[in-house]
């Protein structure tokens, strides 16, 4: 291994832009250059026959090659191989001897600048001795915590008297942001240095034996259950200890707001029985299945629009200008449809329409294609209204109509209020569709259903 020595610098040397690695000395690393900056700078290195300076890219600047986008210190060393690749990529292996510092910039393409050698402040041998038998015992006690620390490298840190060797070493192995390792790599006072260093594997040990408590408390709750049901509860265990959220924790809460955005325009009992259910989906455990079917029936009813109403004035002329608009002929039925809305009307201006005349229902009946449907679309538009059509034809299922029951799987609501969710509106224009045609089964009567509805 060549060393250069410190009477050569500074020296004008390349720099090689390093985006994922921060290298220590003493270390030889495989390092895969692709940009032509970087091979640029390695063939002149190897034209004349000069160390080369590799610095690693500040973490918000990867993949930009200027001096402003990267640290001003790094590694000096040599090439010991270079390989071309088939990608158009060059692989080298990379020797560090000694760390350097730039001092003056010289080229941008490719980067060159003067570098000097970074010389450490050794403390006095009995402080220096002192601090490494502290820093040794906690790097036994961080590795036993952790993986962080082989135990090659605890016999190479245990045997080595060279504290800056002993630092770089430990530095090396912990996973350490970019700034965090550049501000201890440009410590020239030794001693500082191997205090930050303990501090920083003391805090290391805390988060671990932090780790270590979160897991002990997941295995004393959680004997019997599976992996998958393992690394949920410690991720609960570890975001309580945080302070954060969970993601269940936020579906129930916006249960809970959209619930409070329609307390004002629906009844109270309906109001207390799905703060009810939102209470208990709290307390469940995410992986049963009552929670499963709580949280498929919450979905639903907090789609359901209390607080939409279209409250157009209603006018019989509007009624009868849309009818004539969109039907020829027709007339009789359209008399009537426009006598039941002057009713409305009248009704309305007494003040009386919200006592009386709720829920009445209009019967079209007629042999197909006449337009009883399109009579229906004409009241809608009339009324500025959704409309929501119900097909009936054949229906013999009763609970299509009155909805399933929520402890079944796919539980679903009815037809009707899957209409009020889809117009978004609780006063839509429902058209029940081909009523004479619904089938009575071993499934139930839904004539019998319709007129309880």
């Amino acid at each position: 291994m060549q060393i250069y020595e410190s009477k050569m610098f500074p020296a004008q040397l390349p720099v090689i832009v390093e985006d994922e690695l921060f290298l220590y000395p003493f270390m030889i690393t495989p390092l895969f250059l692709s940009d032509e900056e970087n091979i640029e700078a390695l063939n002149l290195a190897l034209e004349s026959q000069s160390p080369i300076l590799v610095v690693p890219t500040k973490a918000q600047n990867e993949g930009a090659r200027e001096f402003d986008s990267i640290y001003d210190a790094g590694v000096i060393g040599t090439v010991m191989r270079r390989v071309p690749l088939p990608d158009g990529r060059v692989k080298i292996l990379f020797q560090g001897t000694s760390k350097g510092r730039i001092v003056s910039k010289v080229s941008s393409k490719p980067l060159q600048a003067v570098v000097d050698v970074l010389h450490e402040k050794r403390p006095e041998n009995t402080k220096s001795d002192a601090l490494l038998t502290v820093l040794r015992e906690k790097v036994r006690d961080l590795a036993a915590l952790s993986h962080f620390f082989p135990p090659d490298l605890l016999k190479t840190i245990e045997e080595s008297a060279e504290p800056s060797r002993v630092c770089d070493l430990i530095l090396s192995s912990l996973r350490l942001k970019k700034k965090t390792a550049y501000e201890f790599f440009i410590e020239e006072n030794l001693e500082q240095k191997l205090l930050k260093l303990i501090d920083y594997v003391i805090e290391e040990i805390e988060a671990n034996k932090l780790q270590r408590e979160i897991k002990n408390k997941v295995h004393s709750r959680i004997d019997k259950v599976n992996k998958e049901y393992f690394l949920k509860e410690q991720l609960k265990q570890i975001q309580q200890e945080l302070g954060s959220d969970t993601s269940r924790e936020e579906e129930i809460e916006e249960y809970r707001k959209k619930l409070e955005a329609k307390k004002k325009f629906m009844g109270e009992d309906a109001y207390k029985e799905i703060k009810k259910q939102i209470d208990k989906l709290s307390r469940m455990h995410p992986d049963s299945a009552d929670a499963n079917t709580t949280q498929s029936y919450l979905d639903w009813v907090v789609e359901v629009p209390f607080e939409s109403l279209a409250n157009k004035k209603l006018s019989v002329q509007e009624v009868a200008k849309q009818l004539n608009a969109d039907h020829y002929g027709l007339e009789r039925p359209k008399d009537r449809i426009e006598e039941y809305f002057a009713l409305r009307e009248l009704l309305q201006l007494r003040g009386v329409a919200g006592k009386v005349n709720n829920g009445a229902i209009l019967c079209f009946a007629g042999p197909p294609g006449v337009g009883k449907t399109s009579l229906a679309n004409s009241i809608a538009k009339a009324l500025k209204r959704e409309l929501v059509r119900v097909a009936l034809g054949g229906l013999e299922d009763v609970n299509e109509l009155r909805g399933h029951r929520r402890t079944y799987i796919g539980a679903m609501p009815g037809r009707i209020v899957q209409g009020l969710i889809e117009a978004k509106q609780m006063n839509p224009v429902i058209v029940l569709d081909e009523i004479d045609k619904v089938g009575r089964s071993f499934r139930g009567d839904p004539t019998a259903v319709l007129l309880e509805i």
